[in-house]
């Protein structure tokens, strides 16, 4: 039986026009404000570098925080390759307590995409000696949760020295979260109190390549290996798409967008075996009887639903409608 819905959020990827790319931003907030009059409980962004997608996401969510006043915050997720955890920290801290409390950020690590392409540009001097495991995630952690940064604290002159980042946001190292595609990620976020980003993708890491069944073990996983045990927090982000109030055009393209999509959720794809999950079109019954089936999503009480992304801004604002008005209902949430 599933938990009924407690948190309802969304994500989206913030596409633009290159020739225009104010327009694709300015459309980004849009849909986070409407998230919030709709009652959504948080929206996140995706992190994009050197694509049309948002590529500073903490940025954004500035922005978003002084054109919101209730909605929850997110990243999802930001690369910690491409970032210096320091600076980063001191990035999360500022916009959280512009927020009010209300940023959540999501983190991941391992080498940029494309690195080979990249490193020269973004580490010209130190591309071999950069390190992109856990321990990167676990500096920021430190960072935002307090520990010193330095060995000096004090007066020089007319400066006064913090040997921690600054400025501190209470309660920001609470709500850090890991985006984990592998059993390995959901033990390491969990011994290290962090909360837990599922997402349309996990690593079939053994025999079974069955998509809720995997996910399932990582969230089980994560809880077990977790100081709070089975509360704490996970959220899913599978890719929704009711249709209730679609046009017939909205619907063909909808149903179209998912079956090009398929073929890619019948086995593991690549060497590192990445297995998708499919997408979830139809009504809000159809699509609450799949999910209540699902046994990933038994477990948790908290989503992200994922918004296609290629679609139009009118096309979002019908599918967040139906999200919050239709779906999350048959979900269990209550206003």
């Amino acid at each position: 039986m599933s938990r009924p819905l407690r948190k309802l959020g969304f994500l989206t990827i913030g596409l633009f026009d290159p020739a225009d790319p104010r327009r694709g931003h300015e459309s980004t907030l849009g849909i986070i404000e409407l998230g919030e009059q709709l009652g959504f409980d948080s929206a996140w962004v995706r992190h994009r570098h050197l694509q049309h997608g948002i590529s500073s996401p903490v940025a954004v969510l500035a922005a978003a925080s002084q054109r919101t006043s209730r909605i929850e915050l997110g990243t999802a997720v930001i690369p910690l390759g491409w970032e210096n955890p320091l600076r980063l920290a001191e990035d999360l801290a500022t916009v959280d307590l512009l927020s009010g409390g209300r940023l959540n950020p999501g983190l991941s690590v391992g080498p940029p995409m494309r690195y080979d392409e990249v490193k020269r540009a973004l580490y010209p001097d130190t591309a071999d000696a950069e390190d992109f495991s856990y321990e990167r995630v676990r500096r920021l952690l430190d960072f935002v949760r307090g520990k010193p940064a330095t060995g000096f604290s004090g007066t020089e002159g007319f400066e006064v020295f913090s040997d921690r980042v600054q400025p501190q946001a209470p309660g920001l190292g609470d709500r850090l979260w890991y985006g984990g595609a592998s059993l390995r990620s959901a033990e390491w976020a969990g011994k290290h109190a962090m909360n837990f980003l599922t997402s349309s993708v996990v690593k079939a890491e053994g025999e079974s390549a069955d998509f809720a069944e995997i996910q399932l073990s990582h969230i089980r996983a994560f809880r077990e290996h977790h100081p709070a045990g089975e509360a704490a927090r996970v959220s899913q982000g599978l890719v929704v798409v009711p249709t209730d109030s679609a046009t017939p055009e909205q619907r063909a393209k909808y149903q179209a967008y998912a079956e090009k999509r398929l073929p890619r959720t019948a086995e593991p794809q690549g060497p590192a075996r990445m297995l998708f999950s499919r997408d979830f079109v139809g009504s809000s019954a159809e699509i609450a009887d799949r999910l209540h089936a699902h046994a990933a999503f038994r477990e948790v009480d908290e989503v992200a639903f994922a918004l296609p992304f290629t679609f139009e801004h009118e096309d979002y604002v019908q599918i967040l409608t139906d999200i919050a008005e239709r779906l999350a209902p048959a979900l269990g949430r209550k206003p």
